[in-house]
């Protein structure tokens, strides 16, 4: 049975339990936080086109995919082109340079969410000018490997304020949206709150404070299936769910195939 035949799949109600669950978080949040109503990104990883037209048909309009190709082919795809003019795009998952003038050059991109370093952005700033329509900048956040580990793209924590610097400073292509984090898989809150979302919290009133920011413009992205009500309570303002709207992915070996 294909993606499209599995009646498993119900992508309406999927997205009413997460816009539901999101408001009950928001209500959650301590009011000492920057209230900025909190974004949804669906992940539509392996999924086809077909769910990804059923959930901008109803009303959401920010996509997000892990790869490059699978990006590639989801934007240029002849059903999403033709019915969702106004979808936008959003990169969540690594770039490596080889690939960046391939991203650059889709369809409604939105935004980066993974810049990780200054080479990244260098090269980001240099070859958006080729891309780019009018003035419009590329919006990025910075990523931040907030848990430490080594199989987690991310710039230091420490490193974050430098970084984020810079792209202000010498990247006039690039408009810098806020931080991004992948928290640690499968992290239990009843043993308290998710030291990867505290982190990147902390993370942002640094920058705030050393680069005088104000802190309500700047984001947030944590969070994802698993735990995104807990993230919107510590603070996100965008969060990343795939498989509660679009039901679950093939296993890892069948995913990695697939790319």
């Amino acid at each position: 049975m294909s993606l499209e035949e599995d009646p498993k799949v119900n992508v309406m109600q999927g997205l009413k339990t997460v816009l539901s669950k999101m408001e009950l978080a928001v209500a959650k949040r301590s009011k000492d936080l920057p209230q900025i109503a909190p974004k949804l990104v669906a992940v539509s990883k392996i999924k086809p086109a077909s769910l990804i037209l059923e959930a901008y048909q109803i009303g959401q309009r920010d996509f997000g995919e892990n790869y490059v190709n699978e990006l590639a082919t989801k934007a240029n795809d002849p059903l999403i082109l033709e019915n969702c003019k106004d979808i936008k795009w959003h990169l969540i998952g690594p770039l490596q340079t080889n690939k960046i003038n391939k991203v650059l050059g889709l369809p409604r991109l939105h935004m980066i969410q993974t810049v990780h370093s200054q080479k990244l952005a260098d090269n980001l700033n240099k070859q958006w000018g080729k891309y780019r329509k009018e003035e419009v900048k590329l919006a990025i956040m910075v990523q931040v490997n907030t848990s430490g580990e080594e199989a987690k793209s991310g710039i230091e924590p420490e490193n974050a304020s430098k970084l984020v610097e810079h792209v202000l400073k010498n990247c006039e292509n690039l408009d810098f949206k806020g931080l991004m984090t992948i928290g640690e898989y499968d992290y239990d809150v009843s043993r308290g709150p998710n030291p990867d979302f505290i982190s990147l919290a902390k993370i942002r009133q640094e920058v705030c404070q050393n680069l005088n920011l104000d802190i309500n413009q700047v984001e947030l992205s944590m969070g994802m299936s698993t735990d995104y009500e807990h993230a919107i309570e510590m603070g996100a303002t965008t969060i990343r769910v795939g498989s509660t709207i679009f039901g679950l992915r093939p296993q890892k070996n069948q995913e990695i195939e697939s790319q």
